[in-house]
């Protein structure tokens, strides 16, 4: 047979769009041409295949061999379709069955040996090879990551004769099997280590309960940096789904920390990180800190040190709960339905307020320091808290009503209450939830419409107002949001001071 056709994946962003890989051997004077807009590594592909299969001792075929990666219009990158184009070659030749790729979907660069090299983005690739019912031939490497889609028969191979002799029947691969690696996790760290601040984790668990984003203001040494890392050991655990989505992410960026893979992601970039870094980018989109933060936390840590311009890019990701990088020949989609968690310091020096009297900034200097943050980027933020300094115990000693494992719980049974009857976190709803789940009465809705007058807050930030409120109900267990509620909700907005 002079056609041989296998199934590969390329990687886009986090899907895995189908590649058919189609090889046709045709008289003539020997040459090989890779036709399907294949990039730089892909067109090199052909040197390496050549030298693995006659490093294996097959033929390479003297006739003229057109390669075709389709579909044409989309782009291919990377060495993943190096085993792919050699069984292709080989069945097209006649050295192998080309019956036996038909139920096969391979991934996997070559060495100049015939050996078997590990490729990125392989999760991405077997969920999709899940859905199509097909088995995925990967390398060995990335067997354990292929084989966190559930209900998916993996194949995995060292070396390009070991594939071969299971496609010509000779040699059958079993399926791998996973080395127990199933969910595994390791404690975040815990609440109760956190010295006073009950305020301030007050304020974390209303954020872990509703997803609500959360900045913490206050002078150095306050806890703040404590207080973000124990927010994500109150969130509830992921679904499996929601796992995976996470593993998909960060098998684009790196290999998948696979002893900590279903937990959330808590990641905490420098503030001298630039714009790309924190959403993404490059000649071939990359996933950002935002994106590699989905279903998780991110922390910002001296937030208006950060460049203003690289803050900004923030504002529609806490919108729309996703990132889209725009090149020339595409558009790259990327989630990051992500909760933010920033803290500063109020005034450059950081002692705005201390009964010391140790804050020598003038005026002029914190206004231009505050000044770096806009006011919709910080009308985004739901709750906003200052952080005063705690008196000094070195004996403390741990706080079982503090815990998280306390905290845990509640959160877990406030977002029990909203997944029932909404479907989502507070802070995801749009409008028609706000109508439908938000409810007020005539008197505490003219009491806020009021008090959003007096304080000169948007719309958006009333909405904001009524999603807290209602995370303080779930978290009592109660069915309304009652003027307790929008009281202390309004207490977490900047300069907040509530009307008689």
């Amino acid at each position: 047979m002079s056609l041989a056709i296998v199934n590969s994946r390329a990687l886009v962003g986090v899907e895995a769009p189908s590649v058919t890989v189609e090889a046709h051997l045709a008289n003539g004077l020997p040459a090989l041409t890779l036709v399907g807009l294949p990039e730089t590594a892909v067109k090199e592909s052909k040197d390496r295949v050549r030298s693995a299969i006659l490093n294996c001792g097959f033929e390479f075929p003297a006739r003229r061999i057109t390669l075709n990666l389709a579909p044409a219009d989309l782009p291919k990158d990377g060495g993943r379709f190096d085993l792919a184009i050699a069984l292709g070659i080989l069945a097209a030749s006649g050295q192998l069955p080309a019956s036996s790729l038909e139920s096969l979907e391979c991934l996997g660069e070559l060495a100049l040996s015939g050996t078997v090299r590990p490729v990125q983005g392989v999760l991405a690739a077997a969920l999709a090879a899940r859905t199509c019912g097909r088995t995925l031939v990967v390398p060995k490497e990335n067997a354990e990551e292929a084989c966190l889609a559930s209900g998916l028969q993996v194949l995995a191979v060292e070396h390009l004769l070991q594939l071969a002799a299971h496609c010509a029947g000779t040699a059958p691969i079993q399926p791998y099997q996973p080395q127990g690696l199933t969910r595994l996790s390791e404690p975040y760290p815990d609440l109760a280590d956190v010295q006073g601040q009950q305020a301030a984790k007050r304020a974390l668990l209303i954020a872990a309960a509703g997803a609500h984003n959360l900045l913490l203001s206050g002078p150095p040494g306050t806890g703040k940096t404590l207080l973000a890392s124990r927010l994500p050991g109150l969130l509830p655990p992921l679904e499996e789904q929601e796992a995976l989505e996470v593993a998909a992410i960060h098998s684009l960026a790196s290999n998948i920390p696979l002893d900590r893979w279903p937990q959330r992601p808590f990641r905490q970039p420098h503030h001298s990180a630039s714009g790309p870094a924190l959403v993404g980018g490059g000649s071939k989109p990359r996933p950002g800190e935002i994106t590699l933060a989905h279903m998780g936390v991110l922390f910002l840590d001296e937030l208006p040190e950060f460049d203003r311009k690289v803050l900004e890019v923030l504002r529609e990701p806490l919108e729309s709960g996703q990132i889209v990088i725009a090149r020339a020949h595409d558009k790259v989609r990327f989630p990051a339905r992500f909760q933010l968690v920033a803290a500063m310091n109020p005034c450059p020096c950081g002692y705005l307020g201390d009964p010391g009297g140790r804050c020598r900034c003038t005026t002029e200097q914190i206004q231009r320091y505050r000044s770096k943050l806009s006011g919709p980027l910080l009308d985004r933020i739901d709750l906003h808290l200052t952080v005063a300094r705690e008196t000094t115990t070195l004996n403390h000693q741990p706080d079982a009503l503090d815990s998280s494992t306390r905290g845990a719980a509640r959160v877990a049974a406030a977002r029990q209450r909203q997944y029932s009857r909404q479907g989502c976190a507070n802070a995801f709803l749009d409008l028609d939830g706000l109508r439908q789940h938000c409810l007020l009465g005539s008197s505490d809705q003219l009491w806020l419409e009021n008090a959003c007058e007096r304080m000169g807050l948007s719309l958006r930030a009333a909405h904001r107002i009524l999603k807290v409120s209602r995370t303080l109900a779930d978290l009592e267990g109660v069915a309304s949001i009652q003027r307790g509620h929008l009281a202390e909700a309004l207490q977490y907005r900047p300069g907040s001071t509530q009307p008689d």
